[in-house]
């Protein structure tokens, strides 16, 4: 994480990273004025406060109450050296806890990062740099040095290659890559969270066998995004970006609006027309960029290649981002190497789907099998030991697809986890599976998974899907587990070179009557494609096209980042349309119109719901604002401190409305209840002195919206980066 450092008045500092500001201070017998904590001070509170959440964790996880648990921390130290001290944790439990759970919550303490952190010794490397902004040395692994290199199937270039190729990618890029964290709770299973740490939305995990697999992995993965502009999937570019001469890439094509709102000619081909325009509903207007939002330009378009016989057909942005998310892209040393990846997820992603849909029981994979890899074996024991049974699953449908499964079950809270992995090869396959299942996961979050169902309708909810393809944490059906399989086990093996692995892959679905599109982006510096499969690779219905896509951010974005500014006029067409829309009342305002707001602020938490609400009470029309808040507290989830600004509001709007009642009869108690200043914001807001009570005015320059800027500056890099490669 990188922490940035602002030098303010007298021995005041402030520290930036993520969303969060920390001020310290000295006292005042040190020169300070004593304002806030000192650096040290908040070192020794880390430590407290991260035993007590692995204590929170332990406990929430067993429904055990912390209302009456205690923990303080004291640190002694060494009269003849005050480096040397030690840090004495103490929790006091009640009497009605278990002696299980006792050991458990002091085993819960003993895992305190901070704690291990300190124990291990960190090592500090100070150095003096040109630029902080533009020092790009990514805090990764260093470079291959000597004559080690470590080859692994499916890479065309040895580890240490692949990570010293990446991380110069991304450096030249001008981006600092930092990890964030790192997994491994079983033996040869690998995750870990790198980050941009400017911009810390973007980032990705990865996974493998070995730390440098997995490394390799999350830089590949990282490249692969940002060369498909995943990251910036349905965000607004900006007003620069979005005038610039080209939005996403200087090979796109825009087609301009027709007058009846058909589909211009030109726009993708016959088959996928077939695919994506069932019923004649699709409109021009419905795909429209979402990232840019110029409807006057009308809709942008990126050439992908047909495969079957080499010809161009262009494909709308917003249907991209629409319908496939990440499924299907991939980076690669060498194009087939990235082929085989695109291809292998895309068949994980659509064999489970139909394994899931049709509650198919798949056979096991013979222990002589597993044998083979005993890398594997020693994994899923160590998961066994742990008390997590586990099963290994041939998902190849019968020897159809180079797909297998590996399956835990949480016997503590009858929670299971399917995780799919796909590749010529079995083991890799099995391998994929197995690390999929713990990346970036530990014993504890084990904890949250879902029960199996006999409900075929909870199953085949499209967002069951979506969740399996997030993170693998949607719903299986019973008849998952059945002894009696569906399918015979076949001792299946896909493997070649990449590039023959790549022709059996394209050769699958040929078989299957499937059209293939690919789009190459080498302009990074690495090959990456992304490859569409109409009909059979999209993850969200193809109907949300037309109903529920994401450019409906185009119909509320203005107007809600310049609401402050709107008259009463504009706020009643605002509210109108919002009433009318059908949109979900609880989604937030950031997924609506695309802009990342701080999560810590009102802006971050806002919904639908709330900025409804508080248009009502800026336009007075307190019955209206009164069933939004009712209807806000019964249902939203939010912070204690909105919670208890909406229980004034409540209070307030209800006296405000019976003519039998005075506020002034009650403002004493009110004020004494939720306090001075809560007060004056919700009197304010049903006055009308107040409007928007906690909501930052901004605009479509996104004035005061550090964490969408941060995003933007990200983007600007690729962008400028494109820009020039296309110049020269």
């Amino acid at each position: 994480m990188e922490i940035k450092v602002n030098f303010l008045d007298n021995l005041r500092l402030e520290a930036k990273f993520d969303d969060f500001t920390v001020i310290t201070d000295q006292p005042i017998r040190y020169k300070g004025d004593g304002s806030a904590p000192s650096p040290f001070d908040y070192f020794l509170a880390s430590s407290a406060l991260c035993a007590a959440y692995f204590v929170k964790v332990y406990c929430v996880a067993r429904d055990i109450p912390t209302d009456n648990i205690r923990l303080s921390q004291n640190n002694i130290v060494d009269p003849e050296n005050r480096y040397n001290q030690i840090f004495k944790i103490q929790v006091e439990l009640p009497e009605d806890i278990s002696d299980k759970d006792r050991e458990g919550i002091l085993r819960s303490i003993e895992r305190c990062t901070v704690k291990k952190v300190v124990q291990t010794g960190p090592e500090f490397q100070i150095e003096v740099v040109e630029n902080l902004d533009e020092d790009a040395q990514a805090l990764l692994m260093g470079s291959p040095t000597g004559g080690s290199r470590t080859y692994i199937e499916g890479k065309d270039l040895p580890l240490e290659d692949t990570i010293a190729n990446m991380t110069a990618i991304l450096a030249n890029l001008g981006m600092k890559i930092e990890i964030a964290s790192w997994r491994n709770i079983v033996p040869h299973v690998w995750s870990l969270h790198i980050r941009d740490a400017a911009s810390p939305m973007c980032f990705t995990n990865g996974k493998g066998a070995t730390k440098e697999a997995a490394l390799a992995s999350a830089l590949g993965e990282f490249i692969e995004r940002l060369s498909c502009n995943f990251f910036y999937n349905d965000q607004y570019f900006g007003e620069a970006i979005a005038k610039s001469e080209f939005v996403h890439y200087p090979n796109e094509k825009w087609f301009a609006l027709t007058v009846d709102d058909s589909l211009p000619d030109g726009l993708l081909d016959d088959y996928c027309l077939e695919i994506y325009n069932p019923d004649a509903e699709l409109c021009g207007s419905h795909l429209v960029d979402t990232n840019s939002g110029r409807i006057d330009r009308g809709i942008c378009a990126l050439p992908f290649v047909r495969h079957s016989d080499g010809e161009t057909v262009y494909f709308p942005s917003n249907l991209i981002e629409n319908l496939y998310l990440s499924n299907g892209m991939s980076a690669g040393n060498t194009l087939p190497e990235a082929q085989v990846q695109c291809l292998s997820e895309i068949f994980e992603r659509a064999v489970k789907k139909q394994i899931l849909e049709q509650e198919l029981a798949l056979p096991d994979v013979p222990a002589e099998v597993l044998a083979r890899y005993p890398h594997l074996v020693e994994g899923i024991e160590a998961l066994e030991a742990q008390g997590f049974p586990v099963l290994v699953k041939d998902a190849s449908l019968g020897g159809q697809f180079p797909v297998a499964c590996v399956t835990l079950m949480n016997p503590r809270t009858g929670g299971v986890f399917a995780s799919f992995g796909a590749h010529p090869s079995m083991a890799v396959a099995i391998e994929r599976s197995l690390t999929e299942l713990l990346q970036g996961r530990s014993f504890e979050g084990l904890d949250d998974l879902p029960p199996p169902t006999f409900n075929s309708m909870e199953l085949t909810e499209p967002n069951n899907f979506v969740e399996h393809f997030i993170d693998s944490s949607g719903v299986v059906s019973w008849r998952f587990f059945s002894a009696h399989s569906d399918y015979s086990f076949v001792d299946w093996d896909f493997a070649g070179t990449n590039q023959e692995e790549a022709d059996t892959l394209f050769g699958i679905l040929a078989d299957l009557g499937k059209e293939v599109y690919i789009a190459v982006h080498n302009d990074l510096g690495a090959p990456v494609c992304r490859i569409l499969v109409p009909g059979f690779s999209e993850v969200y219905p193809i109907e949300d096209l037309v109903w529920d896509n994401t450019n409906v951010a185009l119909q509320y974005r203005e107007d809600i980042l310049n609401l402050h500014r709107l008259s009463d006029d504009e706020l009643r067409g605002l509210v109108e349309r919002l009433e009318e829309s059908q949109l979900d009342p609880y989604m937030d305002i950031i997924t609506l119109i695309g802009i990342e707001f701080d999560e810590n602020t009102v802006w971050g938490q806002l919904t639908i719901l709330e900025l409804k609400t508080l248009i009502y009470l800026a336009l007075g029309q307190h019955e209206e604002a009164l069933e939004g808040v009712e209807e806000f507290l019964q249902y939203n989830d939010n912070t204690v401190a909105r919670q208890l600004f909406y229980r004034a509001m409540q209070a307030v709007l209800e006296i405000e409305l019976d003519d039998s009642l005075e506020l002034d009869n009650y403002r004493h108690n009110l004020t004494r209840m939720f306090g001075a200043e809560v007060m004056e914001q919700v009197i304010g807001s049903v006055a009308g002195s107040v409007r928007f009570a906690g909501l930052e005015a901004t605009n479509m320059q996104l004035e005061g919206l550090e964490k969408h800027l941060r995003l933007i500056e990200s983007y600007q890099k690729l962008h400028s980066a494109r820009a020039s490669r296309a110049t020269t």
